[in-house]
């Protein structure tokens, strides 16, 4: 089975390696250290603290394959490339939530940098969907769980 393409800006990219990074040298060594504490404290079969850092290992080891794998499946959209006459990945846009009487700002990212809190929009959300292809002055509604919401595409740019 061939792994899908993971669609990532550069800074997106940079913080996963910044991750991967840490995860390699810092707590690999940290978890490794707590282990050894652990150990020298005796009996494993009830040491809480030797159980701990081995969970604490297995995450770790689990977050470090899967770094791996995004890094290996990803796709860097450049976004001095991007084209700012539609929304598209890497655009940030300007909308006017009609429904509300709001101003948004909204970066539209791929999957695995979204982050709402932060406004940044997956591609495969239903917002970045529905605002993907958009030009300036569109109007635009989005279907959401919560009901559909209409945007008016305000500004796109880098």
């Amino acid at each position: 089975m061939v792994d899908k393409k993971i669609i990532l800006t550069y800074a997106g990219l940079k913080e996963l390696e910044d991750e991967l990074e840490q995860l390699k040298v810092v707590k690999r060594k940290e978890v490794a250290e707590k282990i050894k504490e652990a150990r020298a404290q005796g009996d494993l079969s009830e040491n809480a603290e030797y159980d701990a850092a081995k969970d604490e290992q297995a995450e770790i080891e689990s977050r470090i394959i899967e770094i791996e794998k995004i890094l290996k499946n990803a796709e860097v959209i450049d976004e001095d490339e991007v084209d700012t006459n539609t929304i598209n990945i890497g655009c940030k846009v300007k909308v006017f939530d009609v429904e509300f009487d709001e101003e948004l700002e909204y970066s539209i990212v791929g999957s695995t940098e979204a982050d709402p809190m932060n406004n940044k929009v997956s591609n495969e959300s239903p917002v970045g969907k529905g605002l993907i292809g958009a030009k300036v002055g569109d109007t635009v509604s989005v279907e959401t769980p919560e009901g559909n919401i209409e945007f008016k595409v305000l500004d796109i740019y880098r």
